[in-house]
C-alpha cells in the first residue's frame, strides 16, 4: 500500500482539514496515511471522524513552521538534524523509505528549503520548481517555476523544461508533450535575455519543443507544459486565479441583478456554471509537485479545505505510481547530456 505523509499542521486552518482530508483519502484512495503533527491536536479531530480500520496513524512533531520563520531561523529548523517540526519530521519519513510521498499545505518557502535540505536535489538539476496544473481551453498545462525561483539563468530553465515534461507524460499520461517557453511574443526573438539564451538549449534538448508561447496560448492550450521563471510564473499564476474567480463573481452577481427572468435563467445554467467552476477550483488539483529535489513532495495552498487535501493525496499517489522520481534521475541526465553533445 502506497504511504503518504501529511503534514497534519500545514493549513491555515489545521489541523481539521488536513485530518478530514485524510480520512476522505484513505477512504477513497486505497493509501495509507501518515498524520505529521503535535498528537495532542491531532488524534481528537481524527477520533471524532471515526476512523475506525482505515489505515491512518500519527507521527508526533511537536513543533511547526509558519509564515513568520524566515531567513536563517528558517535555515536552522529546516536543516538541522533534530529539528522536531511537522514539514522536517514528514520529509524525514520519506527519506527513510518510510514514506512514498510528502503533502503539505504550509509555508510554500519553508517547504521548499525543507526538502532541499534533507532531502538533496536530483543530479543535474540547480534549482528545484514547483510546477502546479494550470486549467487550459484543451486540458492541463504544467507550469513551472511559479514562485520557488524568481531569479533563474537559462540552464535552470532547461531543466525545468525536461523535468516538466518528464512530469507529464508519467503523471499527466501526456505522450511526446509540447513545450512552450513562455515569453512577450510568439515570434523567434522575442522576450528578454533569459528567454532568447533559453531557447537554443530547449531546441537542441531533444525535447518536442513549441517555442514561444504567450500566456494566452498557454491557457488556450496550445501546449503542455510552460516554463518560464518564478517570478514570472508566479504573477502569472496569481493573475489566472484572480482573473478566474472575478468572472465567476461578476457572472453571480449580474444574474442577482437581473431581476426574476434572469434568476430563471441562472437556474437554467447553474450546471453549466458548476462545471466551470469546478474548472477552475484550484482544490481539484490539491497540491503542486516539488520537481527536482530527490523524493516525492507536493505543496497546496495554505487555504487548502479537506476536499484540497484529500486531492493532494491523490495526486501524490498517482506520482507514486507513476514511478515519476526514478524516471526523472535516469530521464534528466540523459536529456542534459543530450543537450551538451549537440
Amino acid at each position: 500500500m502506497i504511504r503518504i505523509a501529511l503534514d497534519a499542521m500545514g493549513s491555515d486552518d489545521h489541523p481539521t482539514p488536513d485530518v478530514i482530508g485524510a480520512v476522505l483519502a484513505a477512504r477513497e484512495y486505497d493509501v495509507e496515511v501518515i498524520l505529521v503533527g503535535d498528537e495532542s491536536v491531532i488524534r481528537p479531530v481524527l477520533q471524532a471522524q471515526n476512523p475506525g480500520n482505515l489505515p491512518i496513524r500519527i507521527v508526533h512533531a511537536p513543533e511547526m513552521l509558519t509564515m513568520e520563520d524566515k531567513g536563517e531561523a528558517l535555515a536552522f529548523k529546516a536543516r538541522h538534524k533534530d529539528s522536531k517540526n511537522s514539514m522536517a519530521v514528514g520529509i524525514d519519513l520519506v527519506k527513510k523509505g518510510e514514506a512514498d510521498a510528502f503533502v503539505t499545505a504550509g509555508n510554500t518557502g519553508a517547504a521548499w528549503l525543507t526538502a532541499l535540505f534533507r532531502l538533496g536535489r536530483i543530479r543535474g538539476v540547480d534549482k528545484p520548481a514547483l510546477a502546479p496544473v494550470f486549467p487550459t481551453a484543451k486540458g492541463s498545462c504544467v507550469v513551472l517555476d511559479i514562485g520557488a525561483n524568481p531569479d533563474c539563468e537559462p540552464k535552470n530553465l532547461l531543466q525545468f523544461a525536461i523535468m516538466g515534461s518528464i512530469y507529464a507524460e508519467k503523471v499527466r499520461g501526456i505522450k511526446n508533450p509540447l513545450i512552450g517557453l513562455i515569453s512577450n511574443g510568439e515570434e523567434e526573438g522575442k522576450g528578454n535575455h533569459l528567454v532568447k539564451e533559453t531557447t537554443p538549449l530547449l531546441k537542441n534538448a531533444g525535447l518536442n519543443f513549441f517555442g514561444n508561447v504567450e500566456g494566452k496560448e498557454v491557457i488556450g492550450g496550445k501546449v503542455d507544459v510552460a516554463v518560464t521563471d518564478g517570478f514570472t510564473g508566479n504573477v502569472m499564476l496569481k493573475s489566472s486565479e484572480a482573473v478566474a474567480k472575478m468572472i465567476v463573481d461578476k457572472i453571480k452577481e449580474s444574474i442577482k441583478a437581473g431581476g426574476p427572468l434572469a434568476m430563471l435563467g441562472g437556474l437554467l445554467v447553474k450546471p453549466a456554471l458548476g462545471k466551470i467552476k469546478k474548472l477552475l477550483d484550484p482544490s481539484e488539483e490539491g497540491a503542486a509537485p516539488l520537481l527536482g529535489v530527490n523524493g516525492l513532495v507536493f505543496i497546496g495552498h495554505g487555504r487548502s479545505d479537506e476536499i484540497a487535501i484529500k486531492n493532494a493525496i491523490r495526486v501524490a499517489r498517482n506520482a507514486v505510481e507513476s514511478g515519476v522520481l526514478e524516471a526523472m534521475k535516469t530521464d534528466l541526465q540523459e536529456r542534459l547530456k543530450s543537450s551538451k553533445n549537440e
